[in-house]
């Protein structure tokens, strides 16, 4: 499945209902996707919510979300990724918006690896790509911006082992308002995880590029 398969609008399944969860949910579906949201206790617990964010978004089970999105995005604890629905994530494109806090997550040994290579490594065929892990939900529902240029939007960095798919999910960040900023393969996400200059931090793309030390 190359690029253009995934242009204008697409199915996007969501892992996870909490507050990234939704903020992405409600984006993604104002800019024209058809949005699936799911959490761990079952889609009836999801009724009022999809209702209040309006947009056609609907409620699923986790592996009804994944096997519902052409590209899926999990927004689960990094502590609970074993629960991911790993079979009907093959060969789709994952956004891996996930963070590793030891202090709530537990002691997890990552054999070395970056988190979203850790991620890849355990979802074996999705295509993963690390995105959103650095921004606060409240600012991912009010900062976006599709009226400015580039250069002047918040910054997103994006990482991936998977060219083709990174530019994918670089192309909606650009739809709902930010600015994507390519930080390399899953083992340069690093520079992105919490406790970096880059972590939490309001950025234009340009002032991004220069923490990140990429071009």
């Amino acid at each position: 499945m190359d690029r253009r398969t995934y242009s204008g609008g697409m199915k996007i399944g969501i892992l996870g209902a909490g507050h990234i969860g939704q903020a992405l949910a409600r984006l993604l579906a104002q800019a024209g996707h058809d949005v699936g949201l799911s959490n761990s206790r079952g889609p009836e617990t999801l009724r009022d919510l999809t209702e209040r964010l309006g947009h056609g978004i609907k409620a699923f089970s986790n592996e009804d979300a994944a096997r519902f999105g052409d590209l899926v995005i999990e927004t689960v604890p990094f502590g609970r990724y074993a629960e991911l629905p790993t079979v009907q994530l093959t060969d789709k494109i994952v956004i891996d918006t996930a963070n590793y806090y030891p202090q709530r997550d537990g002691p997890i040994d990552l054999g070395g690896l970056s988190e979203s290579a850790f991620m890849a490594s355990h979802l074996g065929g999705a295509r993963v790509v690390k995105a959103f892990n650095t921004i606060h939900a409240a600012h991912l529902e009010t900062q976006g911006d599709v009226g400015k240029p580039l250069e002047e939007r918040r910054a997103i960095p994006v990482a991936s082992d998977d060219a083709e798919a990174k530019a994918v999910v670089s192309d909606l960040i650009k739809a709902i308002g930010f600015a994507p900023v390519d930080n390399g393969d899953l083992e340069h996400s690093r520079s992105q995880q919490p406790g970096t200059p880059v972590y939490g931090q309001d950025l234009t793309a340009r002032q991004a590029r220069e923490v990140l030390a990429v071009r």
